[in-house]
């Protein structure tokens, strides 16, 4: 246990398994209080992987009430703006300020740019980028009052370069990065800092499932993990398949504290050297 986050408020999207999941509890730990949200049910254009559900997110809630911090969670769709806004202002009210943003909800499917349909075109954006900026906008007016905060966008190494199979989630993941850019300009003179984290693969549900493995091993009719294991290994310089979420936690809490205070408009790999392959 730390205090490198004592008296701070973080506000967390996808809170309920995975990455989220581990934010919130690394967070908790350095002594945040938590506001959490997750959408809690699955969105039928990602096929290959269910999502978190209200019992995940229940869990998450005892994970961080362990570390001896309080945290306040709610179901709700990051598309939807005016549901975000009530369950962040539920948060609000409760904690008084909110002091740190991690946008991280986000969702992965799987196809050839050309045999995209239009629903996973469209559901990728609302969730990875449109969601993004609702999160970062219904947190932005407590945070200009309050006089500076901070604000992490989970992107993806492929917010950096190409991926195949994913030209939708590419798209997003690099529309993170302008949105960014952007925004670490027009916040700065308010005191808040916004930053991406740039993760290779990341061993939670979003990876581990069929769709993923069959990007690896296309000729196997039912790909297993063992099928995938050289393909996940290519894309990084570390000799590694994938890292762990708590690699990215980790990045989340520098980005968040003290300790980084004049870092901002930053894009930071946590990638097994995937960016210089």
């Amino acid at each position: 246990m730390g205090e490198r986050m004592a008296g701070k408020v973080a506000f967390i999207t996808g809170a309920a398994r995975g990455q989220g999941r581990s934010h919130a509890i690394r967070l908790a730990e350095e002594g945040a209080d938590i506001i959490g949200v997750d959408l809690c049910a699955d969105i039928d254009s990602v096929s290959t992987y269910s999502l978190a559900t209200r019992q995940d997110l229940e869990e998450t809630v005892e994970l961080v009430e362990k570390t001896g911090r309080r945290m306040v969670a709610e179901v709700a769709d990051v598309r939807d703006l005016d549901r975000l806004q009530a369950a962040f202002d539920i948060g609000l009210a409760e904690f008084g300020h909110v002091d740190t943003v991690v946008a991280n909800a986000g969702i992965a499917s799987f196809a050839k740019s050309w045999e995209l349909t239009s629903d996973e075109w469209h559901d990728m954006l609302d969730v990875n980028l449109t969601g993004v900026f609702h999160t970062a906008k219904v947190a932005m007016p407590s945070m200009i009052s309050a006089g500076g905060g901070s604000m992490v966008f989970i992107s993806s190494i492929g917010g950096l370069k190409g991926i195949q199979h994913v030209a939708h989630y590419v798209s997003t993941k690099h529309g993170i990065v302008g949105l960014m850019r952007t925004m670490a300009n027009e916040l700065a003179p308010h005191g808040i800092r916004v930053n991406t984290v740039h993760p290779t693969n990341v061993d939670t549900a979003m990876i581990q499932n069929p769709g993923t493995y069959g990007m690896f091993a296309p000729d196997v009719a039912e790909p297993t993990v063992d099928d995938a294991r050289e393909g996940f290994l290519s894309l990084n310089a570390l000799q590694v398949p994938w890292v762990e979420s708590i690699d990215i936690s980790n990045a989340v809490l520098f980005l968040s504290s003290d300790e980084a205070r004049y870092v901002t408009g930053v894009t930071l790999p946590v990638d097994a050297g995937a960016a210089i392959r």
